[in-house]
């Protein structure tokens, strides 16, 4: 095996881990806050789960470009936002399903 095949397989592996621990925080974070991403209480807000989304992903953009880290003790940005925009994904894919539906009714 070529040695540019066993770095494939190594970055491979690694995309894998990644990909499955965002997948756990997910559904981790999701269980934890009642899925609040994608059905919020709109107890104040009644903007759409779209665009609450797109409001987290701006603040965590925002933090980055003010000079925050991307890593701390408490906070992984990264991470973070790929999570929303995994949840951002979900959301515009539900809502074009929803439209799709009623448009076909």
């Amino acid at each position: 095996m070529s040695d540019d095949r066993i770095l494939i397989d190594d970055t491979s592996k690694e995309i894998a881990v990644k990909c499955d621990e965002l997948k756990n925080l997910l559904i981790s974070k999701n269980l934890k806050y009642g899925d609040s991403a994608l059905n919020p209480a709109r107890i104040f807000s009644t903007s759409s789960s779209i665009e609450q989304i797109k409001v987290r992903i701006d603040d965590k953009i925002n933090r980055i470009k003010q000079g925050g880290t991307f890593m701390s003790d408490d906070e992984d940005t990264i991470t973070d936002l790929a999570g929303y925009l995994i949840l951002l994904r979900i959301a515009l894919d539900r809502d074009y399903i929803s439209s799709y539906n009623n448009n076909d009714s």
